[in-house]
């Protein structure tokens, strides 16, 4: 399946290939197709490691991100991330990086392999406090970690507009999108958020959560790890059973503000999701779908 226009194409004989010229260590392990994301295929070497392999030269700079900074931020955090083993090169045949992982055991959270939705809202606030309050380590908000969601809403304005734009199109009345747009709206009057800016892994929505036994172990994909305000950090909450959304708020004590702001950042998400894979990615497309449900549920609770 190819979503985006830049991509390089990649097959299990591709990936055995970079193995056997990079890693023949590994080679002659059992080798397989592990699923993909919008922007890494996934293959899984032997029973203990993971080839995480880039779709476009874009998502390659957020490998690069995830080798350097994953073994510096995961001994400051009590779950398990991924942990890089190798650093793979371009090569003629692939001419992006790419790299090879130790597998983390673990089912995706969802609604059937978590019962106990008010515990993982709070597994999830501990973490999100946990990551928030590393050290940046000389890290600042600029080069591959200046990621738009650590930023400022009005930043994203004009192109957001267009996406709800398409979603009156792509979407008709299966949603409200003149009511989505005035919660963007309201967002973009409030003040910035103050305090300092914060290490973010800013996609935290639930595939990329690990559980075992229905409890958060881990915490996969640092692909769009950035530096800025945290705002959008809250935004997947929305992707959660209202139970954990209300956990989570009430563990990290976050205000009204925030709330409105990281409600803005959830429909940025969701609309431009909607937006650009309308036609080429239909899981996705109703996954933000569901996301802009909840939040039009839970404003029209509030």
């Amino acid at each position: 399946m190819t979503l985006h226009h830049n991509e390089v194409l990649v097959d299990e004989e591709l990936v055995r290939s970079l193995l056997e010229a990079q890693c023949p260590q590994w080679a002659d392990l059992p080798l397989s197709f592990a699923g993909a994301g919008t922007d890494n295929s996934m293959y899984r070497l032997g029973g203990d490691l993971l080839v995480r392999i880039p779709r476009t030269a874009d998502t390659a700079r957020s490998v690069r991100k995830e080798q350097e900074w994953l073994p510096r931020l995961a001994p400051h955090l009590a779950c398990l991330v991924p942990e890089p083993v190798h650093a793979g090169t371009p090569t003629n045949a692939f001419p992006l990086v790419w790299s090879v992982y130790r597998w983390i055991d673990g089912d995706v959270a969802g609604l059937d392999t978590v019962r106990d939705w008010a515990a993982f809202g709070a597994d999830l606030a501990a973490i999100v406090r946990e990551l928030h309050d590393i050290d940046l380590m000389g890290a600042t908000r600029e080069g591959d970690l200046s990621w738009y969601r650590g930023g400022s809403l009005q930043a994203c304005d004009q192109w957001i507009s267009a996406c709800l734009d398409d979603c009156r199109t792509m979407v008709g009345s299966e949603l409200d999108v003149e009511a989505l747009e005035k919660l963007w709206r309201a967002a973009l009057g409030l003040p910035e958020a103050p305090g300092p800016h914060v290490w973010l892994h800013g996609d935290l929505k639930p595939t990329n959560l690990l559980v075992r036994e229905g409890r958060v172990q881990a915490v996969i994909d640092f692909g769009c790890l950035s530096v800025g305000v945290p705002d959008a950090e809250h935004s997947t909450i929305w992707d959660l059973p209202r139970e954990a959304r209300q956990v989570y708020w009430d563990t990290l004590g976050l205000d009204d503000l925030t709330w409105a702001r990281a409600r803005a950042w959830a429909i940025a998400v969701g609309v431009s999701g909607i937006s650009y894979y309308w036609s080429t990615y239909p899981a996705f497309v109703a996954e933000c779908q569901g996301r802009l449900q909840a939040i039009l549920t839970d404003a029209a609770a509030r």
